[in-house]
């Protein structure tokens, strides 16, 4: 058993022992230098480690920021401008699209700085230096404590720790923990919150393909925007202000035009979010078996809908689009990962691995005192965890998929003031917030399609879900309705004030303690409170319990792998900290005898134009680009590439990272993966585990023929 070695550590486990033998991993860049640099530089990297990470100099990570909620962007100038992926930029080109400027079908194009579209809310974060703190944290705990009275004093330490980082330097900071708790690290970050519009392609562009293609090789879609950081005039975050100047950022990435060859060096800087390579067969076995297949067909109702409403008004697919996108990109996620964990007989593995650990564990009677129940303690947990899960899951997917019950629930707070005969003040400012809300609820909401989601869901709901789960006001309601749901539904929808903006401003703007009644008889208010407190006070209390009789298992579970393998490299799972993945361009076998290649190309997307489509219906100005067969600079061989496949290890929070060549020059943007390998967030398959990127060349074509905003690329770094 070996020991990490790092300044100011004590000593804990090895998690790293030895190179890998794959390109699996998400790797922590402090630890580049000790662990990895060695095996990248074999694999073709020609920089070092403190290119990657550096506080003593600018270096990668001060080009790669936390775009949003989820995603990854990365700066491409030293003007802050920003390239990250058009679907992590939908929802505010969304906002900022109407019939009369449908930014979605046209796309957008700034054309100077003051045509840039500033965007509330949206906010970007810079890592400026992380730390190992696991010795500060742990201190005062040992293994024999009591899990409780233990976590008390880690979060203690981790609330001095976070302190003392943001003294008086207006940055963030967070203690993440890794390896189910046996290691700690501290990030420090800055925020910034003015970052505008400065460019996106047409859906038909930025998202061919929709989600027909989507987790799908191959590829052929154009999924980036451009945004631009701004600044006050001393280059820190602020509020948006009109004379705020683009940020300048320590370090921003050139933009490479060479060529793309199989085998060539890859890298994938970003924040991918979760996954679970060391859970232990039971988790697997519930998620794939019992959770996700009900949560799937509820999806997929979700998605027939809104298809139908989608297809039959203009209007309507812009209001629904980004909805769906979200919808549907987890229904297909987890439709792919349950047929790759088949494929790969990933519990029966787990199971086989366990059986041999176990015995490991039995062989020695320390072993045996530490982890010996662990087992045990997840053969009593899981069965229950499995049916709270499912119950949670099926009612937060139908209450939250019904938009009219998810709006009534913002009464609650609202109602209980007003009924406590709380301060007047604050009444009315909660009244001010609950109207402010309705404009942008309102503007993406449709009734009729609503009432059809309304319809569908609570005809699932009570098909799939056990009866002693019903809330009692579905019960009741489908009492009223003798069966007919659909017929009752309209009455529901034309009496209720949650249905027209108007009436529910109204209805806000007057509410007082004779308003009680009437919001108290109304369904889709019953239907929101009634799940929220089935969840609220019995189904989040118990997940609670189970959680933190896991949280200590596993943490033991991942101490015992260590141990039981330790001559095995150990990566820590996403957690939405900065990582760095590293592999090769690769194409691979999807099914016997089919070999899909490394590469699309614009001829792709010519094969698969149909105007009759939606998905696949290719604007006008690219099929002339592509007859004329002028690709310039952007081409390869008589071609213009659009996307590739490399072996990186991505899961999601890593849409719209930098994928680099061996020289740290940017070649691409990640922003998926293959159907096959999409189960790599609890089994990586190095056969078949790739992750879809945007050929840069595509994206720079895009901008400067097709968009004719070339202006861009004079503030880039283009290597040729």
């Amino acid at each position: 058993m070996r020991y990490l070695n790092l300044p100011g550590m004590m000593l804990v486990l090895s998690l790293l022992t030895v190179p890998a033998k794959t390109d699996e991993g998400m790797w922590i860049p402090i630890l580049i230098e000790k662990y990895n640099i060695s095996i990248m530089r074999e694999k073709g990297f020609k920089l070092t480690a403190e290119d990657i990470y550096s506080i003593n100099k600018a270096s990668m990570k001060d080009a790669v920021v936390r775009f949003g909620g989820g995603c990854t962007a990365e700066f491409i100038s030293s003007e802050g401008l920003l390239i990250t992926n058009h679907h992590c930029g939908y929802g505010t080109i969304q906002a900022h699209s109407s019939l009369e400027h449908d930014y979605l079908t046209d796309g957008f194009w700034a054309m100077s700085a003051k045509d840039e579209l500033p965007n509330p809310g949206l906010t970007v974060t810079l890592l400026k230096r992380m730390e190992d703190v696991t010795d500060r944290v742990l201190a005062g705990t040992t293994d024999e404590m009591a899990n409780e009275k233990r976590e008390g004093i880690i979060l203690s330490n981790i609330k001095k720790i976070e302190t003392e980082a943001m003294k008086n330097n207006g940055y963030q900071a967070n203690v993440r923990p890794f390896f189910m708790g046996n290691q700690y690290f501290l990030f420090v970050e800055e925020t910034f919150r003015d970052v505008r519009l400065v460019g996106a392609p047409p859906s038909s562009i930025g998202r061919f393909g929709g989600d027909t293609d989507n987790w799908v090789w191959p590829r052929h879609t154009g999924d980036f925007s451009l945004f631009r950081v701004y600044a006050d005039r001393n280059n820190n975050p602020s509020d948006y202000a009109p004379d705020n100047v683009p940020y300048k950022p320590g370090f921003y990435f050139p933009i490479s035009l060479r060529g793309l060859n199989e085998g060539d060096f890859t890298m994938v800087i970003g924040f991918p979010g979760t996954t679970y390579e060391y859970v232990p067969s039971y988790y697997i076995d519930m998620i794939k078996n019992q959770v996700n297949p009900r949560l799937i067909d509820i999806r997929a109702r979700k998605i027939e809908v809104i298809d139908e409403a989608m297809e039959s008004d203009p209007l309507l697919r812009i209001k629904y689009s980004a909805k769906k996108a979200g919808i549907s990109n987890s229904w297909k996620k987890w439709t792919g990962e349950i047929l790759g964990l088949e494929r790969m007989k990933t519990i029966e593995k787990k199971r086989e691995f366990e059986d041999q650990i176990s015995e490991w564990i039995k062989a020695d009677s320390a072993r045996n005192r530490k982890y010996g129940m662990i087992f045990q303690a997840y053969r009593d947990i899981y069965p229950l965890l499995s049916e709270y899960m499912l119950v949670n899951g099926i009612t937060g997917e139908v209450m939250n998929g019904i938009e009219t019950v998810a709006l009534a629930r913002n009464l609650k707070g609202l109602s209980d003031l007003v009924e406590s005969r709380g301060n007047s003040g604050d009444i009315e400012s909660l009244k001010k917030r609950l109207i402010e809300y309705s404009g942008s609820f309102f503007r993406d909401y449709d009734r009729w399609t609503d009432e059809k989601l309304f319809v569908a869901l609570l005809k699932i709901y009570g098909e799939i879900l056990e009866e002693k789960w019903q809330i009692p006001e579905y019960r009741k309601l489908m009492k009223m309705s003798k069966g007919d749901l659909g017929h009752f539904a309209r009455k529901l929808y034309d009496s209720s004030v949650f249905t027209e903006e108007k009436e529910f401003r109204k209805f806000v703007e007057g509410f007082g303690l004779g308003s009680l009644k009437k919001l108290k008889k109304d369904v889709f208010y019953n239907l929101a409170i009634d799940a929220a407190e089935l969840v609220a006070k019995t189904i989040r209390p118990e997940l609670g319990r189970f959680n933190a009789e896991l949280q200590e298992h596993n943490r033991l579970y991942m101490k015992a792998q260590m141990e039981f393998q330790d001559d095995r490299i150990f990566y820590p799972d996403a957690n939405s900290t900065l990582r760095v993945a590293y592999g090769k361009i690769s194409g691979y076998y999807a099914r016997d005898a089919v070999y899909l290649t490394h590469r699309t190309t614009l001829g792709g997307i010519i094969e698969k134009d149909n105007p009759e489509i939606y998905d696949y219906a290719v604007p006008g100005r690219l099929k002339e680009l592509y007859a004329s067969g002028d690709f310039g600079r952007y081409g390869q061989d008589g071609q213009l590439n659009v996307c590739f496949i490399a072996n990186n290890h991505t899961t999601g929070g890593n849409s719209g990272s930098p994928v680099l060549n061996a020289n740290g020059h940017l070649i691409g943007i990640n922003f998926d993966r293959g159907w096959e390998g999409v189960a790599s967030d609890m089994a990586f398959n190095p056969d078949q585990s790739r992750n879809i990127s945007l050929d840069i060349r595509y994206a720079l074509f895009v901008i400067d023929k097709f968009a004719g905003a070339g202006y861009l690329l004079g503030e880039m770094t283009i290597v040729e």
